[in-house]
């Protein structure tokens, strides 16, 4: 009886491990909920999925920018962090006003 509750215990642990590390938010998903974010129009979108945390949760960063002058300059620059399983906004650098 206790290996029957056992194995049931680390099946659950593993189910929820697993489904919260799934890609539920494709990558254009991703692009259009950080662009709701600005007040700008981005001309350069960069996007990566990296995995964050003990758990290794998926998180989208999507970069949003408009080159300015000179090397390295932009007019405008935003990235947005966002969860690739819920799709929740985790935070936008720099925060909007």
């Amino acid at each position: 009886m206790v290996v029957i509750f056992g194995v049931l215990a680390v099946a659950f642990v593993a189910a929820q491990t697993c489904q919260k590390s799934q890609i539920r938010l494709d990558k254009n998903q991703a692009i259009a909920k950080a662009k709701q974010q600005v007040d700008f129009t981005p001309r350069r979108t960069q996007i990566r999925l990296l995995r964050q945390g003990i758990t290794s949760e998926p998180f989208w960063i999507v970069s949003l920018s408009i080159p300015g002058d000179g090397a390295n300059r932009f007019r405008e620059l935003a990235v947005v962090r966002i969860d690739a399983n819920s799709g929740e906004v985790a935070d936008v650098k720099p925060p909007q006003d």
